[in-house]
């Protein structure tokens, strides 16, 4: 059913409940899990020498970490796993992403880390759902 399985993530408690879940369907479907970060350049401007270049490196290094645990998570869980950090807008990285790997499915958390309000789904997972040419499981 799943052979491709792409999670993006920010590090949230919905985004982790995400990764358990997308690691639970590729255990059960024998697929494979690609985990994807995207540093929001659009948010700070591309890097030049400046603070920018630093922020966005401690941004990029950051989500490496994180996801080098989801790496570790899959690992545990015996589900294989590869990994990617972009630079750009979350929703626009995660439709390229998935197109390039062919992915059967997106799996993301319903909101993300800057998300305040518990009763509506994120503006980055929204969009996804909305513009997305393949299924979306929100978690």
């Amino acid at each position: 059913m799943h052979d491709t399985i792409l999670v993006p993530t920010d590090g949230s408690e919905p985004a982790d409940r995400a990764v358990d879940h997308a690691l639970t369907l590729a255990d059960r479907y024998g697929a494979d899990v690609h985990a994807l970060y995207c540093v929001e350049t659009h948010r700070y401007g591309e890097p030049a020498l400046s603070s920018t270049e630093l922020v966005l490196d401690d941004l990029e290094d950051r989500g490496a970490a994180m996801l080098e645990t989801v790496g570790e998570r899959a690992a545990s869980a015996d589900v294989d796993c590869r990994w990617t950090v972009c630079h750009g807008r979350p929703w626009e990285e995660v439709r390229e992403k998935a197109a390039e790997l062919d992915a059967d499915l997106i799996v993301i958390g319903y909101q993300g880390q800057s998300h305040t309000r518990t009763d509506r789904i994120g503006s980055v997972a929204e969009r996804i759902v909305r513009t997305a040419d393949r299924p979306v499981l929100t978690v």
